[in-house]
């Protein structure tokens, strides 16, 4: 899976990049819906990425109904709703609020929370994080202040195995081995240990102080702070005690993890979802496996519990075209959307990455295909970038820490092997 290492900062250094932004973020949601070139585009926030069934099912009425047909999972475990029709922004806002998916209109944007897919169903992990996230989303929709988040602010609920840790949130919650939990914010080394019960409502004690030590939004992310790792934990430390929330400093836990693989997994079953794209017909076949709900993971995956008959059902997922394959080469490619989806895009990166998919073996790094030089949704961690170019083919970079960047260029998919041969070991 396409999961990132984490290695912490050093306790002494300063915030990744102090950033001042003059206009507030342009993040997408359910009430205020993205001009793109195939139509209007909504984000759905599901905090942990979790969809009762019916809720799935009201999910896929409304991409028949009102988009594209098609359900489409971002990096965060939350869903976007493409080519919208003009003028169906209250008949949307409707549907999802009858369904709870819209329990906080001046929250909508700002419910960026992702945990664990696998807690409580493997018997892995220190906990079930269940209790902490739906304590979370409620104390962050019944915060006033939260309002002002950014669209990109995001919580993490890791139940000890280091998968979501991984993920560069702005809040990390991880339980620990002995009882605790640790509060991580941003990349900084070092954390504050709080305990179990205590720890959703640190988390947006955590997140209402960013706010107060950013003017007027100024940034967007807790690394964009001008402020050094130390005073931002000094801050979050004065709040905890203001609020009775006991603590202490400790060293932040390094180790991290993958996602899941696709294939049964405990109580589960997992799929990998080619591109990150779901068709009405994929998605109802998860809906009958599943027993009681969806779980999208940020790594483009569905996790769904089921009551067993995990061959006959694994088979079934496999027959709709999901991956089901721990070994599948989709597991180390993704996209953006490309054309013609977005009108910045210099090509069908898609379509790109489906016929170069071929050339992709176990030890060639993970790629990601962009249209245009933003690299929208690029993954977290060392990969090969596919840039599409203004006048046509592509630009390979890796991006590998701890090493320079080695570039060549690729004039059509059906020769990636050669390009990747000439920058990859």
């Amino acid at each position: 899976m396409l999961a990132a290492m984490f290695t912490p900062a050093r306790r002494s250094s300063p915030q990744a990049t102090a950033v001042s932004r003059d206009r507030g973020d342009a993040c997408p949601g359910t009430l205020r819906l993205h001009a793109a070139d195939d139509g209007a585009l909504a984000r759905v926030r599901l905090p942990g990425g979790v969809l009762t069934l019916r809720q799935a099912e009201t999910l896929v009425d409304v991409a028949e109904r009102l988009g594209d047909g098609y359900l489409h999972l971002t990096s965060r475990g939350n869903v976007q709703v493409r080519g919208l029709e003009d003028g169906c922004a209250g008949e949307l806002a409707q549907l999802l609020d009858a369904a709870g998916l819209l329990p906080s209109r001046g929250h909508e944007r700002v419910r960026n929370i992702v945990a664990s897919p696998l807690s409580g169903l493997d018997g892995r992990g220190e906990l079930d994080v269940r209790p902490w996230l739906t304590a979370l989303d409620a104390a962050l929709c019944a915060s006033e202040a939260a309002q002002a988040l950014s669209g990109r602010f995001l919580f993490a609920l890791d139940d000890g195995r280091g998968d979501v840790a991984g993920l560069g949130a702005d809040v990390t919650v991880r339980a620990t081995a002995d009882g605790g939990a640790e509060l991580g914010l941003g990349t900084a080394g070092e954390a504050l240990r709080v305990s179990v019960e205590e720890a959703p409502r640190a988390a947006l004690v955590a997140a209402e102080t960013f706010l107060e030590s950013t003017p007027e939004g100024r940034a967007w992310r807790v690394d964009e702070l001008a402020m050094s790792a130390d005073d931002v934990l000094d801050a979050v430390d004065r709040h905890l005690t203001a609020e009775g929330i006991r603590h202490e400093r400790q060293l932040r836990e390094g180790r991290c993890t993958d996602g899941p693989p696709p294939g049964a997994i405990g109580a589960g079953l997992s799929v990998h979802v080619a591109l990150g794209r779901l068709s009405a017909h994929q998605w109802r076949e998860m809906t009958h496996v599943a027993s009681e709900e969806l779980r999208l993971t940020p790594w483009r995956g569905v996790v769904l519990p089921t009551h067993g008959q995990h061959s006959a059902s694994l088979a079934r997922l496999t027959a709709a075209g999901l991956v089901t394959d721990p070994h599948s080469p989709w597991l180390r490619v993704g996209a953006c959307i490309g054309r013609p989806g977005c009108a910045k895009s210099h090509a069908d990166v898609r379509a790109d990455a489906d016929e170069a998919l071929g050339a992709i073996g176990p030890s060639v790094l993970p790629l990601y295909w962009s249209g245009c030089e933003r690299r929208c949704g690029h993954p977290r961690g060392d990969r090969v970038d596919v840039v599409a170019t203004p006048g046509g083919g592509y630009r390979l970079s890796t991006a590998v820490s701890g090493q320079a960047p080695r570039t060549t260029s690729l004039d059509a998919p059906s020769r990636l092997a050669t390009a990747l041969a000439a920058i990859t070991p």
